[in-house]
């Protein structure tokens, strides 16, 4: 089968398209062949093996990924199942996240997969586990009330799309902050107000807020600290400007250990994909609470682009390889 492999960390460069052996799924696990796959940031953090300290997770690998086919988002056919496997069948279309997405098959356990939204393209539907995911635990933090104020930092990319529109769902008056090109669709999202990052600071109104989600990982405590409700919430997701090695683990840490001195709550959301979010996922999104933003779709063979336009390129929305049926 075809799939980006890549034998040592590094830039995109080190990701090739290669023919590789089909994986065995095991008895937990279904074989998926894969119809469209999702590029998030973990992709790139995988990738380049940033930050450092997560290498020491057997699943990442110390010195070499210890998984050579990039990605997790998926969304295909069930090809065959484990001995396990009770609630998927052969011919199932599902969606969640596997081992090694970008390619023709992947094994994925099968509570992380769900059947794939009535409505959705299998190109929408990939786009969906674990940004999805990442923002439904993010408010799931502190679900906010109809009328209470939210603040959303990275509105206009993969996983603030999504908790722009969960919030909303909600009734949170929500404020949306993103970069110039992004401001009319995180308004056609339901943000009530945007902050463009490149001419106002969000520190620069007045507004407390009751929960925040920074889904960009990169501003400080303090600045988050200044503009959240006494009794506020602020989750961080990632940690884009945290540094080679600890990434924003040591945000993280410190905002827990503040969080035991004062009223607010300052945590990181560490998401993990399961079954009964995937179906949460699927009910909001057929009732068209929830929809999935493409950005752009690239073919298979340009995940190297992808990947690159992920780096670079701000993108608004989600990236979505799509591979063929």
């Amino acid at each position: 089968m075809k799939a980006i492999v890549q034998d040592a960390y590094g830039s995109t460069d080190r990701l090739e398209l290669r023919d590789v052996e089909r994986p065995l799924p095991r008895e937990d696990e279904v074989l998926l062949r894969v119809r469209a796959a999702g590029v998030d940031p973990s992709v790139w953090h995988l990738m380049t093996g940033r930050p450092y300290v997560a290498r020491l997770s057997p699943r990442i690998g110390l010195r070499r990924p210890a998984q050579p086919v990039r990605g997790w988002d998926a969304a295909g056919v069930v090809e065959s199942v484990g001995a396990k496997v009770t609630q998927l069948a052969p011919g199932d279309e599902v969606f969640g996240s596997c081992d090694g997405s970008f390619a023709e098959y992947a094994r994925g356990r099968a509570d992380q997969l769900a059947p794939r939204p009535d409505g959705l393209t299998f190109e929408q539907a990939a786009a969906l586990p674990v940004s999805g995911v990442t923002a439904l635990q993010s408010l799931a933090a502190a679900l906010p009330r109809p009328g209470q104020q939210v603040l959303v930092i990275g509105a206009s990319g993969g996983v603030g799309t999504y908790a722009v529109q969960l919030a909303v769902h909600h009734g949170a008056r929500v404020t949306g902050v993103c970069g110039p090109g992004g401001a009319d669709l995180v308004r056609s999202l339901g943000a009530a107000d945007v902050v463009d990052y490149t001419r106002e600071a969000i520190t620069d109104r007045p507004v407390r807020y009751d929960l925040i989600v920074d889904a960009a990982g990169n501003r400080s405590l303090r600045a988050l600290r200044r503009v959240l409700a006494p009794r506020g919430t602020a989750v961080f997701v990632g940690g884009e400007d945290g540094g080679p090695v600890l990434g924003g683990i040591d945000r993280w840490a410190r905002g827990l250990v503040l969080s035991a001195f004062v009223g607010q709550r300052l945590r990181p959301v560490f998401a993990v994909v399961r079954r009964q979010d995937l179906l949460t996922l699927k009910a909001l999104a057929e009732s068209g609470a929830i929809t999935p933003i493409l950005d752009r779709t690239y073919p298979l063979a340009d995940a190297p682009a992808a990947v690159r336009h992920l780096e670079t390129g701000h993108p608004r929305g989600k990236l979505v390889l799509t591979v063929a049926g």
